[in-house]
């Protein structure tokens, strides 16, 4: 996913919302369900990242893993290991990934964490849809504030041409009257 000449901010490493980050939770597989959402109840956190012994990445459990695959299965969260119900196939970016690439593949691709890694595989921070969406918003906005600007300037001279039509349309109605 290596952005090709991306422009200066392009970049996940180049948001500054991105270094006051706060920290992912982590945990590990062979942790009981009822362990991980215990911790993720004191955090407020959606899910929780499984990484290994050296910070890698083996896979997420998130609010909707539980759901389906333990409640609405009627298991015991204090015997159902996270390896049991975590998602292991994700998909996970590099902080040299371009922001607007990683928007459209998680909204085509339907999913909504998204963990960053080094070269090793290591966790660095996940990011949300929600992330995404503001890292953007003043892309956005700029890129509106700039379509407007050409809408109104290229539809200037029909602007123009009613006052001139007015302005006419009253000298005649003065001169006549």
């Amino acid at each position: 996913m290596e952005a090709v000449k991306a422009r200066k901010g392009a970049r996940i490493v180049d948001r500054p919302e991105y270094a006051t980050k706060f920290g992912p939770l982590t945990g590990r597989a062979d942790s009981t369900v009822s362990e991980a959402v215990a911790a993720m109840k004191a955090r407020n956190y959606g899910c929780i990242v499984i990484t290994d012994t050296e910070g890698r990445v083996e896979g997420i459990v998130t609010e909707r893993d539980i759901m389906f695959k333990l409640v609405a299965r009627n298991l015991n969260p204090e015997k159902v290991l996270l390896s049991e119900i975590m998602t292991r196939e994700i998909r996970m970016a590099k902080e040299t990934d371009n922001v607007l690439d990683w928007l459209r593949i998680m909204s085509n691709e339907r999913f909504r964490r998204l963990p960053v890694v080094d070269e090793q595989g290591r966790l660095q921070a996940l990011l949300t849809q929600g992330d995404f969406v503001s890292y953007t918003w003043p892309d956005l906005l700029y890129q509106a504030g700039g379509l407007a600007k050409a809408t109104i300037l290229g539809q200037l001279h029909l602007v123009v041409i009613g006052c001139l039509a007015f302005v006419l349309a009253l000298v005649a109605l003065l001169t006549l009257g």
